[in-house]
């Protein structure tokens, strides 16, 4: 298996050995797993509530409790990655996702329904962006922002074609078939692309810097790295409330629901589109402006949702727009430790910062729905995010104070 192993990999440099197929079975893994264990749920919960009489509270409440799983997961999972790599993680995922989601299609009750949402959550802590960006940044070490964008640009496509296809299934079968084809899509893509294609041998850990060189517990109690993880946090309700919430405001509006899934879908096009200048703004910026950038950004085309009603390609227009700023925050997020702190201890690092943020994440579609009804409407919902999203600018202000990074961790920072 080793010299198996070894004849499919490509050195990079540094020594660095990388499975040949590993970018290309990401791009299609990530698109497959967010776009049916993540993206389907919002299109396909109308027609769950109406089916089966249970509350959109709950079945969203279920949902985020596999957010929740997932955050909780993450750091398991992270020093489980930093020590052995990401095969057998993300196989084990992948695996676990598509018995998931038959437990969804075959629930018959709402207590199986969120037991089986609970164990999608385990799968997403294998098999989304934080497992793999750790595979890419220990692969590819200095040229890890290139591939990162790359497997992002590949993601954000996920709603764009999910979303579409979700409708599409529902308009000619129940709720519970649909899960059932996308299950069986699920396995067929991620379980061979995560077995076969993650086989390189697993690098060393990269030597610390010297910030880092006592371990990372000092890091986690740093206030640069506290400060960052609240504006984290903070943004990741705020844009996951958005996009749970974008389809019933666009419902509310009067728009069809097919109208509102290419809204969202579309939206993920903005963020394989906004990647694509992700490079250059950090060429131009510093890790900390461009922080406080992208999130002020993410608040400005929230409340041009709450404010502008129509018409329809406007609105469109502003989806496409949040997607754009919700790209490029998933490259931050992906290279804020490397960016910061190096890429010794990036799998547990950078799930502990994340840990948080997808807690926030996890309970964004649930508050989201009651604080909708709470306000009076989603418009004002809307709103209140944006808001949110001004609080999250303000503590990303501050995480720069205190950090300064070396020269060789600036330059790597922005090597393309």
């Amino acid at each position: 298996m080793d010299n198996l192993q070894t004849s499919e990999a490509v050195i990079g440099t540094g020594g660095r050995s990388r499975p040949r197929a590993a970018l290309p079975a990401l791009c299609a893994t990530q698109i497959t797993s967010w776009g049916i264990v993540y993206y389907a749920f919002p299109v396909l919960n109308p027609q769950i509530a109406a089916a089966t009489g249970w509350s959109t509270t709950a079945t969203t409440a279920a949902f985020s409790g596999a957010l929740l799983i997932s955050a909780l997961t993450g750091i398991p999972v992270g020093r489980i990655l930093d020590r052995h790599g990401p095969r057998a993680v993300m196989t084990t995922g992948s695996v676990l996702g598509a018995v998931a989601l038959l437990a969804i299609a075959q629930a018959p009750n709402l207590l199986a329904f969120t037991v089986a949402w609970l164990l999608a959550g385990m799968s997403m802590a294998a098999t989304f962006y934080q497992p793999a960006f750790a595979a890419v940044t220990r692969w590819w070490g200095e040229q890890r922002v290139r591939a990162l964008t790359v497997v992002t640009l590949a993601g954000g496509l996920a709603s764009t074609a999910f979303a579409p296809l979700t409708a599409a299934l529902s308009e000619h079968f129940s709720w519970r078939t649909t899960y059932t084809l996308l299950a069986a899509l699920l396995a067929s893509v991620t379980i061979p692309a995560h077995a076969l294609a993650l086989r390189a041998p697993w690098p060393p850990a990269p030597t610390p810097h010297v910030r880092a060189a006592d371990g990372n517990r000092s890091v986690v109690r740093s206030r640069p790295f506290l400060l960052l993880a609240a504006a984290l946090t903070l943004n990741s309700f705020a844009m996951y409330a958005v996009v749970i919430a974008l389809v019933p405001l666009l419902i509310v509006r009067g728009f069809s629901p097919t109208a509102a899934a290419w809204a969202l879908g579309l939206g993920g096009a903005g963020q394989t589109l906004g990647r694509t200048l992700y490079a250059s703004l950090a060429r131009w910026t510093s890790v900390t402006s461009r922080t406080v950038l992208l999130i002020s950004a993410g608040g400005a085309t929230t409340v041009a949702l709450a404010l502008v009603p129509g018409p329809y390609p406007l609105l469109l227009a502003l989806a496409i727009g949040a997607g754009m700023v919700r790209g490029n925050l998933t490259l931050l997020q992906a290279t804020a430790v490397t960016d910061r702190w190096g890429a010794t201890h990036y799998g547990r690092l950078s799930a502990v910062l994340a840990a948080p943020a997808t807690i926030a994440g996890a309970l964004a579609p649930f508050a989201g729905a009651a604080l909708a009804r709470e306000l009076g409407g989603y418009a004002p919902l809307f709103a209140l995010l944006a808001v949110t999203s001004l609080a999250a600018a303000v503590l990303a202000a501050g995480s720069g104070h205190g950090l300064a990074p070396t020269k060789a961790r600036q330059r790597n920072a922005v090597r393309l």
